[in-house]
């Protein structure tokens, strides 16, 4: 009997994807595999591993506490933290040897006392300055400011090592003239650091990027959806040479008759036209099937789609699966995976209720337990 709810992940498709998309990088440039948000709900540490496997030459995360946690999982390998540190997570960010982002003059007295207080033995923290071509958020827009803040960083070695220039893409999925746009404003801010700094490593690609702007290659590319098997366009993964990692699975628990007005779930949102019979499932939204999927997708059950039927509820779903012996007490149902010719992907569920692919993965709730095999295999 299955466990009422098991993600699955292939951690030789990981491998694979990080392979698949590093064969693609201009001449030169390397790949981070961003591993933030518990690894985009695939597990941070099984896929850390598996993306350095395929040839992955760093990580990135989003907080200090996610870059001590892989170091915690054996992960020796460079990691920058891309997101705002504050004076009490600045500790943590040091302590797991983090490689830093800074955006603003502020940030490098606080970064100075931290490393003072880590002492000699911690070494030049590695500091990543950033520019806002476009995104809006986190960066100055203005190129001489984000050259004063990497003057700054530069001048207070050793203590400091300005190790690189980033951006951020705003719509590389979808805008190519303004992704161009940010790529041309982003290029004069590296050259003017390089010219003193020939060494640093220069950075702007995302996933969408990767696949689809050969010229923001750059240095290194970070992909994070892509990593996972997703499509970054949020459309179908597979001509892009993607495998979805991950497969989310429940089973049936019960099989009762529904008669001509009779309804299921919450609300009575789904009430039976004719004589049918439902599945309950032991799925729900507290593990991150989205209650906007009411009366709103299908599972795969024995290799055949089902619709679910009535209100996603915080522990079950209904589906309706038409007779007695469609189904049975116990048998398998994927709510994310392929079973024989069908499949259910990420994009598919994200599509339906108008979001995207990232959050339908990042949402498989800490109570789903996860599973890791290569393959079939387990790891």
């Amino acid at each position: 009997m299955a466990v009422r709810a098991m993600a699955r992940v292939n951690l030789a498709a990981v491998e694979r994807n990080v392979a698949r998309l590093g064969a693609g990088l201009s001449p030169g440039a390397g790949l981070c595999a961003v591993v933030k948000a518990d690894g985009y709900g695939h597990g941070a540490v099984p896929v850390a591993h598996a993306a350095l496997a395929g040839g992955a030459r760093s990580l990135a995360v989003a907080t200090a506490a996610e870059a001590a946690e892989l170091r915690a999982g054996g992960i020796d390998a460079p990691v920058l933290i891309m997101g705002a540190l504050s004076d009490e997570e600045l500790p943590v960010a040091l302590a797991a040897r983090g490689e830093v982002v800074a955006w603003s003059e502020m940030f490098v007295p606080a970064l100075l006392r931290a490393r003072g207080r880590a002492g000699e033995a911690a070494g030049p923290v590695r500091v990543h300055v950033k520019l806002d071509s476009g995104m809006g958020r986190l960066g100055t827009r203005v190129l001489d400011e984000a050259v004063q803040v990497a003057e700054r960083v530069a001048g207070a070695a050793p203590g400091l090592e300005l190790a690189g220039a980033m951006t951020h893409f705003a719509s590389a999925d979808e805008d190519p003239e303004f992704t161009a746009a940010q790529l041309s404003r982003f290029e004069p801010f590296v050259r003017q650091l390089r010219a003193s700094r020939p060494g640093i490593v220069a950075h702007a690609a995302n996933s969408a990027a990767t696949l689809l702007f050969p010229a923001s290659h750059l240095d290194l590319v970070r992909c994070g959806i892509a990593v996972y098997g997703c499509d970054p366009m949020n459309d179908d993964p597979a001509p892009h040479g993607l495998e979805p990692a991950l497969e989310l699975t429940s089973y049936v628990a019960a099989v009762k008759a529904a008669a001509p007005g009779e309804s299921a779930g919450y609300g009575r949102r789904w009430v039976a036209g004719s004589e049918t019979w439902v599945a309950t499932v032991p799925i729900g939204y507290a593990d991150g099937i989205r209650r906007a999927l009411t009366n709103n997708c299908e599972v795969l059950i024995g290799g055949r789609r089902y619709p679910l039927v009535g209100t996603v509820s915080m522990d079950n779903i209904t589906v309706e699966v038409g007779s007695a012996d469609a189904v049975r007490y116990g048998d398998r149902v994927t709510i994310i995976g392929t079973e024989d010719s069908e499949r259910v992907t990420a994009e598919e569920l994200a599509q339906r209720i108008g979001t995207i692919n990232y959050e339908i993965v990042c949402g498989v709730s800490p109570r789903v337990p996860r599973s890791y095999h290569r393959d079939g295999e387990p790891t």
